[in-house]
């Protein structure tokens, strides 16, 4: 190195330590992205070529003139001012320039370059979840669920994570600086169904960028559907309903086990009587996929015709009102239930004459005073899809004194029966002593004898006539028989 390049270069260096030591003017902010070309000027002040140049940052020179700079990305221009290319963020700091005039004065700036960047790589990521075709999470009710937010930014940024449901609008769920965000909610339940939101914002450049994913609460009810029957006016068919309400997504429906699963949270159906029968079991089939497996559902309705019942022979006074009771608990569907009066059921009118009622299940028909041309037949009819059924109603009407005339002679017969067993019975305790047998005569030896039982210690009339029984062993005596002959007669 010559002399006066010796010089040169100590100048130099000593007009940057005289920038540094004084008094700078107010620093100028550049803000660049990542890869942009920077231009840092140092010295506006008209069309003077500054005699040197010098950029320095962080006490260290980047660039001067009349030497290449150690950064060939650094290019510094005749008029003081620096370029940079493909500018990155460790380019970020505080830049000081110092440039020498020909007329001998010293110029020095400071720049503040900010290489702002992102935010970049925002995303989400929510589990545990099963993704669908249209890129939504799905998961289940109760599951423990976690989130995490990340993006990439400089100098620095903040992370925030919101949720919009609903019925809720954007909430602030949490938020930080660092890096990465982490979230949970445990036991999660159809209210945090909804939209999550990451959202990136670089402090330095204000810009943010927000990444947003659609979370989904899969969910069944405890109950099973409900199968019901549907009640109409005519009994040529029934309609039967299901339905299944508080599932999410909405299930699938079926009756029977013919035919596709419909997706919808009600299912009716009508069929024709001539199809059904007695006692048939109707199922409803609901089908429900969670993320695991189907699950599935059922309720049912057995089909039954009516049969009603009721006291089927009445006895009424004349003159008195009585009232018919029918009840019918056994149909379903509902049965449809009318009084009919006579031999041709002819239909009843209410009026002052007939009152009909009802109470839950049972049907009443009311007769106000009552006569004999009320008489004799009532029918309670029960008719649904599955058939019908008829309770026949004898009635008897009676008067007054037909009453009474029944009671003497319930009365007398009474009597006559008390008495005539009072005679019978005193006749028999009167012949205790005698024995008939056969009928009350038993033929001896053809000659119509009458045998007379005693005992041989209380009677010793015919023992000379009759030859004595030798003892029994055990030495008891034995009894006696008499024989009187008596006149036989032969039919």
């Amino acid at each position: 190195m010559n002399r006066v390049a010796a010089l040169a270069l100590l100048q130099l260096f000593l007009s940057a330590a005289a920038a540094v030591s004084r008094n700078v003017s107010s620093e100028t902010v550049v803000t660049a992205a990542p890869g942009d070309v920077v231009l840092l000027y140092c010295y506006i002040g008209g069309d003077v070529t500054p005699v040197w140049s010098t950029w320095m940052k962080d006490d260290h020179i980047v660039a001067t003139t009349g030497r290449a700079a150690a950064d060939l990305r650094f290019d510094l221009a005749r008029d003081g001012s620096l370029s940079i290319r493909g500018a990155i963020p460790e380019d970020s700091g505080s830049f000081l320039c110092s440039s020498g005039l020909p007329d001998n004065r010293t110029i020095n700036a400071r720049v503040q370059l900010q290489v702002v960047g992102g935010p970049i790589s925002v995303s989400t990521t929510i589990y545990p979840a099963v993704v669908l075709p249209n890129r939504t999470l799905v998961t289940e009710k109760g599951t423990n669920v976690y989130f995490s937010c990340l993006a990439l930014s400089s100098p620095s940024q903040q992370l925030n994570l919101t949720f919009r449901g609903a019925l809720t609008d954007n909430t602030s769920l949490a938020s930080t600086i660092l890096p990465l965000l982490e979230y949970s909610i445990h036991d999660i339940q159809p209210s945090s169904q909804g939209v999550y939101t990451c959202s990136a914002l670089n402090t330095v450049s204000n810009r943010t960028v927000a990444n947003s994913t659609e979370l989904l609460v899969y969910y069944i009810p405890n109950t099973h559907p409900d199968c019901m029957f549907v009640p109409t006016a005519n009994t040529s068919s029934v309609q039967l309903n299901c339905s299944w309400f508080g599932a999410y997504p909405t299930p699938k429906l079926r009756w029977g086990d013919q035919g596709d699963f419909q997706t919808a949270d009600s299912l009716a159906v009508t069929l024709n009587s001539s199809t059904l029968r007695d006692g048939q079991k109707m199922t409803c089939t609901a089908q429900h996929k969670l993320l695991r497996e189907k699950n599935y559902r059922s309720c049912f309705i057995t089909l039954r015709a009516p049969y009603p019942d009721g006291k089927p022979l009445v006895t009424v006074l004349e003159g008195s009102n009585v009232t018919l009771t029918c009840t019918e608990t056994t149909a379903v569907p509902t049965a449809d239930t009318v009084w009919r009066k006579g031999q041709n059921q002819e239909p009843i009118v209410p009026g002052p004459k007939y009152v009909l009622s009802a109470e839950g299940p049972t049907f009443k028909l009311t007769i106000v005073q009552i006569s004999k041309d009320d008489e004799p037949y009532y029918f309670c009819r029960t008719e649904n899809a599955l058939g019908v059924r008829e309770l026949e109603v004898y009635l008897t009407v009676r008067t007054p004194s037909s009453a009474y005339s029944g009671a003497v002679i319930g009365v007398f017969l009474a009597a006559l029966i008390v008495g005539s067993a009072f005679v019978v019975a005193k006749i028999l305790y009167s012949r205790r002593h005698t024995i008939c047998l056969g009928g009350g005569f038993m033929q001896a030896e053809d000659r119509g004898d009458v045998l007379d039982l005693v005992e041989s210690d209380d009677e010793q009339i015919f023992q000379d006539t009759v030859p004595q029984l030798p003892p029994i062993a055990n030495g008891r005596h034995t009894t006696l028989v008499q024989i009187h002959p008596i006149p036989s007669s032969k039919t």
